[in-house]
């Protein structure tokens, strides 16, 4: 059972649908009794990371999503819940994140010479460059093309946290991290076919 958390923001159900076509047994909910019973959690999100973050401290879930992390549950932050999972962000301001994966989320930069200026949000397929072999990842090829819709991105403040990354423009973007039983892809998995779907089947099968 993958447990998917509804904290008022995300495309919720075409990650649950997703998950449904893979045959993977699936529950969206903001009941911090089963959050505190599940086995593997998904934290979706769209939309700013300011209101993601309060959203998860009024409801107590910030505490009980680091806490099902250090119990070592496998979690997986999608496109804004990565950054969540992240020191800190600077989308609107300053707001500290969860610090499961250290490091910080910053705006895509578009200040190269006008002929290479990129479009904010970036917006489609990119491909993925692969930095270390991760669960996460298997029958995943280099250079394999997932869909990204964001316009902060996350920078690891370690490498070994960084599972594979994409470049667009002149921003190296941290596409997949992971940090022992915790991982993000600031892509969409439910939106990146087959690829996506593989990600999704290799999250299920984790212990």
């Amino acid at each position: 059972m993958i447990t998917i958390i509804d904290y008022g923001m995300g495309n919720l159900k075409s990650v649950y649908n997703a998950l449904r076509y893979l045959n993977i047994e699936c529950e969206i909910t903001n009941s911090k009794e089963k959050i505190e019973g599940a086995k593997k959690i998904i934290l979706p999100g769209v939309g700013a990371f300011k209101d993601a973050i309060e959203n998860l401290k009024v409801r107590d879930l910030d505490k009980l999503i680091i806490k099902k992390a250090e119990e070592g549950i496998p979690i997986l932050g999608i496109c804004l819940g990565m950054q969540l999972l992240f020191d800190k962000s600077y989308e609107g301001g300053e707001y500290e994140g969860l610090s499961l994966i250290k490091g910080e989320i910053r705006k895509l930069d578009n200040s190269a010479l006008e002929e290479e200026k990129i479009k904010i949000p970036h917006i489609g397929w990119n491909n993925l460059r692969i930095k270390k072999v991760s669960p996460i990842l298997k029958d995943i090829n280099e250079n394999d093309f997932v869909y990204f819709v964001h316009s902060y991105y996350g920078v690891v403040k370690s490498k070994e946290d960084l599972i594979g990354d994409t470049i667009y423009g002149n921003n190296k973007i941290a596409a997949v991290v992971g940090n022992n039983n915790v991982f993000g892809t600031q892509f969409h998995p439910e939106k990146s076919g087959e690829v996506g779907l593989k990600i999704l089947k290799n999250f299920g099968e984790m212990i």
